[in-house]
């Protein structure tokens, strides 16, 4: 019984994680699309709009790594 409630809790965490990953993928992309509309709204690319782009692309790439990995 004990073992089943582990095995259970395991289950559920992993699915806990994996949709976190993947709401964390919506989120980061949603935010980049959104800097970018507004970067390119003017016609032109500032400095700031640049250094916004590159960070936020550069956190998604790390968010990437990020990936739970399932116990087999």
């Amino acid at each position: 019984m004990n073992n089943q409630q582990a095995s259970d809790s395991q289950e559920f965490l992993g699915s806990l994680k994996n949709g976190i990953w993947l709401f964390g993928i919506l989120s980061w992309l949603f935010g980049i699309t959104d800097r970018s509309i507004a970067s390119f709204w003017d016609g032109y690319l500032s400095a700031l709009d640049l250094t916004q782009l590159f960070t936020a692309s550069t956190f998604f790439v790390g968010w990437l790594f990020l990936k739970p990995r399932n116990k087999a």
